[in-house]
């Protein structure tokens, strides 16, 4: 035996981390003669030989065997120098197997690569960390690279070694704390996992940080997957959105969560797949005039009931609605038919699951270490350390590969807030302070701007969207000027100040006047999105619908009418979610289908047809998306009637004649003859009314243009008369006086 004791027992117990030294072909001199020794460990094996394949015959090798688990070694004297070669391998059954042996390969990761992933810098690590099919030197087989510095042992196991890590270690690649191996013959499809032996604890199976696709729960394997062979379709979208600036554009995002938005009643009420959603959920989100889909978190998760929010795969789509190759089918689909998609994205935290990130190598590696900074105490999930190099690779990397691989527009990023704020829910003594005594996470602040920043870098006009519920200041600036670098920010305070509005009896709004108003205060620090998500139909807050302050639900349709206006007509993008276009009545529930049925009925029927025609006007005309975050774009004409609540506003363009006004009337009460001050003199053509019957209203409006009056009215020089029916929004557009009659209905 040329392999020592020790080499041979420390291997077979576990405990080396360079297998690649032991195994494999080397060349060497023993006893004072040159050649080479090769040593392979093989499963199951009664004989093993190293098969020479250089030449036209083969020359074959017999090897010893060292131990009955299928160790097995050879010194070869007519041989100075390495070869090409394969193991022949005979079973106890009696089959023969001959294949490349996976210790004779050099590293796929160059020291380039680690050292970049090192330095948190190597944005495209989902190309080199993972597993990638790959052939090299004319092998095929599967690349697998992880991060486990702290690792005594690791190793890939599969149904191809029946899971038994003693068979298929992987070498460890210095300091850099990558273990890696190739290994031959492997395919796409392969399910598998990394065994991590720490220096302290015990053994532990973990699925890829890297992975590219998982099994379903409760195994949640990881399986090798092909995501470079989808042929997209998509090219004229992907040039265009290049050139876009999606802040002088119209969007209108539904938010949809794809297991719950329509099923099939006909095959045990499952969700749709994303090759079904690619036919039906972009007929309607075309036919409703959204110009983009917002997926709650698609990737990879293993409890329903966290809706996506606790993530395991950060690289891969949910196997629940297909393979990552339809969820592309999904999104080349919705690009041909001139629709964005934005992908709701984690990187505040990850659950506590022991087979993915948590205590991964036997140390808290992806997470602090000290629960005060490491443990969300609300959601009893684990938070990133964002000061580790390698930890900030990952996060990037995986936003990197939505916009890369999977040509996504846009991530909407979840929880920004407890990103922020150290202190976020916690009591005094339950945080740490940062090196200031401050309470801001000061790395997270950094990582934040650098993904911003990296993410435009790449893809110019990807949009990346804060959800932030605080005060934060420069939230939407740009990093290099110190703010968070992010495109658009949901207007939480807008959507929280709106709601409690549209809860009360109208009877008492007159004193809560100010609710409608003082978003217009903030309205311009930042680039807003209005928004009213699935945060705010769940957990008791009821829907959209039973939220309106009134008893019967014509009424509340109604003022759900009167609200959707109110939010479309404000400045800003806007994100609606699911059902709530339809005044759903219940609250969403993920495990169902949204109640599609309630649209035979004309208050249902109603909204949804008021929430199309609204996205139409506002994609027809294009002053108001480019106007959206200009402050000179919007004025008041009167936002003090409190004893009336009626208010009106109007929003115009610096570049075109185009003057819409905006009436809402907050009470059930009419006001006939309802004098409004106009900035031109001429004609004012109503082009909406949330009272029409297409809505489910009772009609009365105004037929004909209305013309104004040389009046002085709420400090301007010309007013219109109007007729404001109770509980209702009206949209007016300005034509000249000498500007011939327009048809209301087709404007």
């Amino acid at each position: 035996m040329i392999a020592t004791r020790k080499d041979l027992d420390d291997f077979l117990r576990g405990q080396t981390g360079q297998p690649h030294a032991l195994l494999g072909m080397h060349p060497i001199t023993h006893n004072g003669q040159r050649g080479v020794v090769a040593r392979a460990f093989v499963q199951g094996a009664k004989s093993c030989e190293v098969v020479d394949i250089r030449g036209k015959t083969e020359k074959r090798y017999p090897m010893e065997q060292l131990d009955p688990l299928g160790f097995f070694e050879v010194f070869i004297t007519d041989q100075a120098e390495v070869f090409r070669y394969r193991l022949r391998v005979e079973k106890g059954s009696g089959d023969i197997r001959q294949f490349h042996d996976p210790y004779c390969f050099l590293p796929t990761l160059s020291q380039q690569d680690l050292y970049l992933f090192n330095e948190g810098t190597e944005h495209r690590v989902y190309q080199k960390l993972g597993a990638h099919l790959r052939e090299i030197d004319g092998v095929k087989g599967v690349s697998f690279a992880v991060w486990a510095p702290n690792a005594a042992r690791v190793s890939v196991v599969g149904d191809f070694c029946h899971w038994d890590g003693r068979y298929f270690p992987m070498r460890s690649l210095g300091n850099s704390g990558v273990w890696e191996v190739f290994i031959p013959g492997l395919e796409g499809g392969t399910l598998y996992k990394y065994e991590i032996v720490p220096r302290k604890g015990a053994m532990r199976l973990k699925t890829d940080p890297y992975g590219s696709y998982f099994e379903s729960p409760p195994n949640n394997a990881s399986v090798v997957w092909d995501v470079s062979n989808y042929k997209w379709r998509d090219t004229a979208w992907m040039e265009k959105r290049a050139r876009t600036d999606w802040l002088k554009e119209p969007m209108l995002v539904y938010e949809v969560h794809l297991g719950s938005w329509r099923r099939n009643p006909d095959d045990g009420n499952r969700p749709l797949n994303y090759r079904e959603l690619a036919k039906e959920l972009v007929a309607y989100v075309k036919e409703m005039g959204f110009t983009h889909v917002e997926f709650m978190p698609l990737s990879e998760y293993p409890f329903d009931g966290s809706w996506g929010y606790q993530v395991t795969g950060f690289y891969a789509p949910t196997h629940r609605y297909g393979t990552p190759q339809d969820f592309m089918y999904l999104v080349d689909v919705l690009h041909q038919n001139n629709i964005g998609v934005i992908l709701d994205w984690v990187p505040a935290h990850f659950p506590k699951d022991f087979f993915a990130l948590a205590h991964f190598d036997g140390t808290h590696l992806y997470e602090h270490q000290d629960p005060r900074q490491g443990e969300h105490q609300d959601w009893g999930t684990l938070i990133f350390n964002y000061s580790r190099p390698e930890v900030r690779c990952f996060l990037v990397g995986s936003a990197m590969t939505w916009l890369d691989r999977y040509h996504i527009d846009g991530l909407r990023v979840d929880a920004v807030a407890s990103m922020l704020y150290l202190d976020y829910s916690r009591k005094a003594g339950q945080w740490i302070p940062n090196k200031h005594g401050g309470r801001e996470n000061l790395e997270a602040i950094d990582f934040l701007r650098y993904t911003n920043s990296t993410v435009h870098q790449y893809f110019p006009g990807v949009m990346m969207i804060a959800e932030e519920s605080t005060a934060w200041g420069g939230v939407t600036k740009p990093a290099k000027e110190n703010g968070l670098g992010f495109d658009l920010k949901w207007n939480m305070g807008w959507m929280h100040d709106t709601l409690e509005y549209f809860k009360r009896d109208p009877i008492h709004r007159k004193y809560h006047h100010n609710q409608l108003t003082f978003g217009m205060i903030y309205q311009n620090t930042e680039n807003f999105m209005m928004t009213f998500s699935h945060d705010e139909v769940v957990h008791g807050k009821q829907s959209m619908l039973f939220k309106m302050g009134a008893y019967h639900i014509p009424d509340k349709a109604k003022q759900l009418r009167v609200l959707y206006a109110w939010m479309w007509a404000w400045p800003g993008k806007k994100t609606l979610f699911m059902g709530s276009e339809f005044a759903q009545s219940g609250e969403w529930a993920y495990d169902k289908s949204l109640d599609w049925h309630l649209l035979q009925f004309s208050d249902h029927e109603g909204t949804r047809r008021l929430v199309q025609d609204l996205n139409r006007f506002y994609t027809d005309h294009k002053f108001l998306g480019v106007s959206d975050h200009e402050q000179q774009s919007f004025q008041w004409v009167n936002n003090n009637d409190s004893n009336n609540s009626v208010i009106s506003f109007v929003r115009h363009s610096s570049n075109t004649e185009e003057i819409l006004l905006v009436v809402a009337n907050m009470t059930p009460v009419p006001r006939p003859h309802y004098r409004v001050g106009v900035p031109r003199e001429g004609l004012w053509v109503e082009v909406l009314n949330t009272n029409s019957k297409r809505y489910g209203g009772t009609g009365e409006g105004h037929a004909e243009p209305v013309k104004t009056q040389p009046v002085k009215w709420d400090g301007r020089p010309n007013a219109a008369d109007l007729s404001l029916p109770g509980m209702t929004v009206m949209f007016f557009l300005f034509k000249p006086a000498t500007a011939e009659k327009v048809d209301a209905s087709k404007t």
